[in-house]
């Protein structure tokens, strides 16, 4: 893996939902740097990135309330274990549990394993709540997917809150402290 700035020379093989990523990331004059990588669906192979990125990639989790109706996007560091209760009483939302691949699309217009804070460029209608772990927010970097897994960002953790979100119509929901211990 090799660590490039900014986008790929070539996009040829590229999803367009990745290339979207970058052209909004270099409208918005949001600087990052890139790993291409094999596809990563698990947080052990995200380690690994994490070493050539410099910046630990966040556990992002698309969640919703057991009736179906409120989603969540959940942006946690990668070394901690999500436990439902705990975020549940946080955030005042009974039966938390995992939103279907078809609403992840949907609203997202991401897959399974490339879940991404990038992905709320996607939600035009806001119907996505981002919920963030305090342990992100204190970072210097933040480490995501350009909305595929095959590809990994670092971004300063600045950028991601004080540019990238309110140029897609987002803020942090809320702010959270999630205990749990190290995956």
């Amino acid at each position: 893996m090799v660590l490039e700035n900014g986008r790929p020379t070539s996009c040829d093989g590229r999803e367009a939902r990745e290339i979207r990523t970058y052209d909004l990331l270099d409208s918005l004059g949001i600087a990052y740097a890139r790993v291409d990588h094999e596809a990563a669906e698990t947080m052990e192979i995200c380690r690994g990135i994490d070493e050539a990125l410099g910046a630990t990639i966040c556990k992002n989790l698309f969640l919703c309330n057991r009736q179906g109706t409120v989603f969540y996007l959940l942006m946690m560091p990668g070394d901690k274990v999500f436990k439902t209760k705990e975020l549940s009483a946080q955030i005042s939302s009974a039966r938390l549990s995992f939103a279907s691949p078809e609403k992840m699309l949907e609203y997202l217009d991401i897959r399974p394993g490339a879940v991404s804070v990038m992905g709320l460029m996607n939600d035009k209608q806001n119907a996505v709540q981002l919920l963030v772990d305090e342990d992100v927010l204190a970072g210097e970097y933040v480490g995501c997917h350009p909305c595929v897994n095959t590809a990994s960002l670092k971004l300063k953790t600045a950028d991601v809150f004080e540019k990238f979100l309110p140029a897609v119509g987002h803020s942090v929901y809320r702010t959270v402290h999630l205990v749990g211990e190290e995956a």
